[in-house]
C-alpha cells in the first residue's frame, strides 16, 4: 500500500518534495495540499498531481485519507501546524530546525510521544549515501579514534525569509543547523559538555555570520562556521588519530566522500525536472526512510531519533544566544 501524504505550504522546498517523491513511483501517493491560499494549493495540486487543494491547514489535517504529512512552512510555523496535524493523529516530517528554539522542541516531541505518532525533523543530509558510508567507515575504525570536526555552510543570501527576524532569520538557524547536526553525528548523538560562540549581527538582528566551538567527552571538538554573507566552504572534515575523511561541497546534500581507504561517489538520479534548489531530487531519500519507519510500526527513524533533535536544539540555541539573538519565541 502506498504511503499517503499530505503537504502543509506550497513552497519552493515543498515544491522539490512533491517532485522527488515522483522517483519513488507506487510507494507514495500526494493525497492532498493545504496552504493559506486556496488558488496556491490549487495550483500545487495541479503542478504536482495532488489529488485534493485545501485553502488552510487546518481542513488538511481533517483529510481522512491524509497518512502523513510533510511540512515545509518557515521556521516560526513548525509548532503550530505540526501540532496541529499531530493532534489530528497524522504522522509528520517537519522541516528543519524542527521548533525555533528549545522550548518548542520539547513541547513538540512531548506531544507527538503523548499521541503516539511518528515525528521527524527532516535532516534530509542524514539519508544520502554518502553520510552513510561516512558513518560506515567511521565506524570500521577507519580514521581511529575521533578528535576534531571542522565544518562550514556559507553562502551569499538575500532573501527576507533568511535576513529577517520575524520569519525565523538567522545564519544558526537556517545554515548551521547542518554543521550542528553534522557534527552531532559523527559524535554518537551526544549531548556537548560545552558550546562557546561568537558573530556579528545584521540590522534584523539576526546572525549573519557565526563560528562555534563545541566541546565533547573523550577529548573531542567540533568547529563550526556559518554565514548568509559569503561563500564558505561547505564541506565537513572529520579528523581522527590515523586520519581524515572529507565530505565534499555540497556538505547538506553531498554526493562525494573521501578517506583513507578512497574516494566514494553516489551520484543523483537524473528525474528529467527541475528543482529549486541543489541536489532537490535527494528529497526522496527522506520520503523513503518515513515509509520505512511507518511501515516497521517505528515512531521515530534512527537516524534522527527525537532526542538527537532536541540535543540539536539545546546546541543551536546557546550558538544563537551567545551571538545576541533572541526571537520573540524565546519569551
Amino acid at each position: 500500500m502506498a504511503t499517503r501524504w499530505g503537504i502543509a505550504s506550497t513552497g519552493q522546498i515543498s515544491s522539490d518534495f512533491a517532485t522527488a517523491m515522483k522517483a519513488l513511483k507506487n510507494d507514495h501517493r500526494l493525497v492532498a495540499v493545504g496552504a493559506r491560499s486556496l488558488a496556491s494549493a490549487q495550483a500545487f495540486a495541479k503542478k504536482h498531481g495532488a489529488e485534493k487543494a485545501y485553502g488552510s491547514y487546518e481542513e488538511l489535517s481533517k483529510d481522512p485519507d491524509v497518512e502523513v504529512v510533510y511540512i515545509g512552512t518557515i521556521h516560526p510555523f513548525h509548532l503550530h501546524v505540526a501540532k496541529m496535524m499531530i493532534n489530528a493523529g497524522k504522522h509528520v516530517l517537519c522541516e528543519k530546525p524542527l521548533c525555533m528554539n528549545v522550548k518548542q522542541t520539547k513541547e513538540l516531541v512531548a506531544l507527538a510521544r503523548q499521541k503516539k505518532v511518528f515525528l521527524m525533523e527532516a535532516v534530509w543530509s542524514r539519508l544520502f549515501p554518502v553520510y552513510k558510508e561516512m558513518m560506515k567507515r567511521i565506524n570500521a575504525g577507519e580514521i581511529g579514534d575521533i578528535v576534531q570536526v571542522i565544518c562550514s555552510f556559507g553562502l551569499p543570501i538575500g532573501t527576507d525569509r533568511v535576513l529577517k527576524k520575524e520569519l525565523g532569520g538567522g545564519a544558526t538557524l537556517d545554515l548551521g543547523v547542518y554543521c550542528v547536526q553534522f557534527a552531532s553525528l559523527v559524535m554518537g548523538g551526544e549531548r556537548p559538555e560545552k558550546v562557546v560562540a561568537a558573530g556579528h549581527l545584521n540590522e534584523e538582528g539576526v546572525d549573519a555570520t557565526t563560528s562555534a566551538t563545541i566541546v565533547y567527552s573523550k577529548g573531542r571538538v567540533a568547529t563550526i562556521n556559518c554565514s548568509f554573507r559569503c561563500e564558505l566552504p561547505c564541506e565537513g572534515l572529520v579528523i581522527g588519530t590515523k586520519g581524515t575523511l572529507k565530505v565534499a561541497n555540497p556538505i547538506w546534500c553531498p554526493i562525494h566522500l573521501e578517506s583513507p581507504s578512497g574516494k566514494f561517489d553516489s551520484p543523483l538520479p537524473d528525474m528529467g525536472g527541475s528543482f529549486n534548489f541543489l541536489h532537490g531530487q535527494g528529497m526522496m531519500y527522506e520520503a523513503a526512510e518515513v515509509r520505512r519507519c511507518l511501515r516497521g510500526g517505528l515512531l521515530e527513524s534512527p537516524y534522527i531519533k527525537l532526542d538527537e533533535t532536541l540535543i540539536l536544539a539545546e546546541t543551536m540555541e546557546s550558538v544563537r544566544k551567545q551571538v545576541g539573538v533572541t526571537y520573540p519565541q524565546d519569551a
